[in-house]
């Protein structure tokens, strides 16, 4: 079965340049397109889609908006792809602790798109390190940030499972951190789950963003 995308972006030439890139996959299938994240939850409803590529700034609902309300209404919801101009934008920051699964410059060239698109359909997450620790330091808030830590705390994550968090903040897929440890790969999927179940969080990136505020992974 082919992944299929909707793609939300308020400039067409965007939205056809997207199209055209990821329906040249014969395991890639663009099914729906909007032009503002108010339109989102219908098609989402209408369409399952594995994921949403979504543009972060739109007129009338933004993608921080359009990401909450997705995940906050609609049961089994797809992945979601912010879609951005500028990497360290307050608005992609938002997106991340709202519940987007990773972002994607606008810039990119064809074959990061596909391979980005793939990567959140597979459950992995698309963070930039470096680019999530600058976001971090700038726009983690003092509440968010005791709220992570607390987190952190409740969670009692075992050496090894801080571990795991501490690549997943370097942006290693599972397979990188089992090279890395030297286990196989379901061992390395066990212990996040073990994570995410831990800090009660959606996805890999909600951990990671957790890591960060909390200060169990230093963002600078």
């Amino acid at each position: 079965m082919p992944v299929t995308v909707l793609l939300v972006d308020d400039e067409p030439l965007v939205r056809a340049g997207l199209r055209a890139v990821l329906e040249a996959q014969p395991d890639i299938e663009v099914v729906g397109e909007a032009a503002d994240g108010a339109a989102v939850i219908p098609l989402v409803r209408r369409l399952r889609p594995d994921v949403v590529a979504m543009d972060v700034r739109m007129p009338l609902l933004d993608g921080i908006e359009a990401t909450r309300a997705l995940l906050r209404t609609v049961g089994a919801p797809p992945k979601i792809l912010v879609v951005t101009t500028f990497e360290n934008d307050e608005y992609v920051y938002g997106a991340l602790r709202a519940g987007a699964d990773g972002f994607l410059l606008k810039r990119a060239r064809p074959a990061e798109i596909v391979h980005a698109v793939r990567l959140v359909a597979e459950g992995e997450s698309l963070l930039f390190p470096a680019s999530v620790r600058r976001l971090a330091a700038e726009y983690g808030d003092d509440d968010g940030n005791r709220a992570a830590r607390a987190r952190l705390e409740r969670a009692r994550l075992t050496d090894r499972e801080g571990e795991v968090l501490r690549l997943m903040a370097r942006g290693m897929t599972n397979a990188e951190i089992a090279a890395r440890l030297v286990v196989g790969t379901e061992t390395v999927k066990s212990h996040v789950s073990a994570v995410l179940a831990k800090l009660g969080a959606r996805d890999r990136t909600q951990a990671v963003i957790a890591a960060y505020e909390s200060g169990f992974v230093a963002p600078g």
